[in-house]
This record gives structure tokens, C-alpha cells and sequence, in this order.
């Protein structure tokens, strides 16, 4: 396993652990968007053709981030299972900055949980720049849900799903011939 950084010109770098060489681009590409939290993970999947992302369902968080990373290996094994056709390809870790975009402390647990994520699944996992996520999710949710509590329940996959469109949304990668970028 290895660490891609990818400048993006509209953010901060965006990382990716690999488990090979190379993204996976074909027509049926299904990511799963993640927001890690020491106590909820928001989940969201996109659709087949990786254009459209969608809050998914939100788990427990466990006592470490590896643990966590289990708890989702375990959701994605969940997901195979049920649709067999439709595998998950990929995955989106929202990666935790301050507003400048200097780490902050939870930026070392969520790369923590991407890398044993990676290991775990054999997917590449790529890390998007996450901030102001659950602000916006929670003023997407608060138009349609005026309870609070309620969206709270909502909130953590929604902001997965925001994770997931913004990486989805971006430019794709310039063409590289065979041997460059290793």
C-alpha cells in the first residue's frame, strides 16, 4: 500500500491508498462516501456510473479507528452480499481540515482509519477535503426537517453523501502513460 498525493487546483492535496497501481475508470463504478466520527460514521453511496451520490445509513463509531474501519469493512461485505451485481469499487474518506487547511487532531485518526480501511477492503481509498460538510448538510437537512433531533440522526450520512458528490464532482486526472506517476 502506498500514498498518492493529487494536487487539486480548486483545493487542498487529496490522498489516496492504493492497493494497486492506478484508479479503476470503467463504465460501472460504484464509491462508497464515508464520514468518520469517534462516535457515528455517516455512510452514502453513489450510483453505478459514479455521478450521483446519496446518504446511505449511519453506524456506530468504535473505540479506535481501526475498530471503526472494521465496523465499515463489515457494511461494505453487507452490501456485496445483498447486491452481488453492484460492488462497491472505491472509497471516499472526508479527510478533517481546519478552515486554512492545516491538519487538524482529527486528521490523524481519519488516515489512520483510511489506511486499515484500505487493508481491510483491497480498495483504494481516497481522502477528500471535508470541511464545512456538516454545516452544509445540516442546512440542506433543516429545509426539509425543521426537528432537530431528527436531523441529527440524518445529519452524519448526509455529510457523507456531500463528501462523496464533491469528490465525484471534480476534475478527472490527466491521461498518464504506462510507467509514469509510479
Amino acid at each position: 500500500m502506498r500514498l498518492i498525493m493529487k494536487a487539486d487546483a480548486a483545493a487542498a492535496p487529496q490522498d489516496s491508498f492504493r492497493a494497486g497501481f492506478g484508479p479503476c475508470h470503467h463504465a460501472r463504478v460504484r464509491y462508497l462516501g464515508v464520514d468518520y466520527g469517534r462516535r457515528r460514521i455517516g455512510l452514502a453511496l453513489s450510483d453505478e456510473s459514479a455521478v450521483l451520490a446519496r446518504p446511505w445509513e449511519t453506524v456506530a463509531g468504535e473505540s479506535s479507528p481501526g475498530r471503526s474501519a472494521e465496523r465499515v469493512s463489515a457494511c461494505i461485505d453487507l452490501f456485496s452480499q445483498d447486491h452481488p451485481d453492484e460492488a462497491i469499487t472505491g472509497i471516499v474518506v472526508g479527510l478533517p481540515r481546519r478552515l486554512n487547511g492545516d491538519d487538524n487532531e482529527q486528521t490523524p485518526l481519519v488516515r489512520e482509519f483510511a489506511e486499515r480501511l484500505a487493508a481491510l477492503t483491497g480498495l483504494v481509498v481516497h481522502l477528500q477535503d471535508e470541511r464545512l460538510t456538516s454545516h452544509e448538510a445540516d442546512a440542506r437537512l433543516s429545509a426539509g426537517e425543521k426537528d432537530w433531533r431528527r436531523r441529527k440522526q440524518k445529519l452524519d450520512a448526509a455529510a457523507a453523501a456531500i463528501i462523496l458528490q464533491d469528490f465525484l464532482d471534480r476534475p478527472a486526472p490527466p491521461a498518464t502513460s504506462p510507467g509514469e506517476g509510479r
